[in-house]
């Protein structure tokens, strides 16, 4: 009688730990394209898709226990759309004060 308690037990416990979806995945792509945008943050074509995926898969993978590639992805996806944003002020700047400064 008692063996057959345990086996219940046993076999209530094994369904009852069902495998966690973990999101590690999601969190190690974030870091990679956060990386890949701050490498080519001169290149439009590559920095913006890049960190904007970097940010969607860092929120998407948020909830999983090891989320610190996550927050690095998220963190390099936005600083990579900042340095984006700063490379084309100075563009414009620098074109401006070249043309406004020409003699005609």
């Amino acid at each position: 009688m008692e063996e057959e308690q345990n086996k219940e037990t046993t076999q209530v416990n094994q369904t009852a730990t069902a495998p966690v979806n973990e999101r590690k995945g999601f969190n190690i792509t974030s870091m990679v394209l956060g990386i890949i945008a701050i490498l080519f943050c001169c290149v439009w074509y590559i920095n913006i898709p890049c960190a904007i995926i970097a940010i969607i898969f860092s929120i998407a993978g948020r909830k999983d226990a090891a989320r610190g590639m996550g927050i690095a992805g998220l963190v390099l996806g936005i600083v990579a759309l900042a340095l984006y944003a700063i490379i084309i002020v100075l563009g414009v700047a620098a074109i401006t004060g070249f043309t406004s400064s020409m003699v005609y």
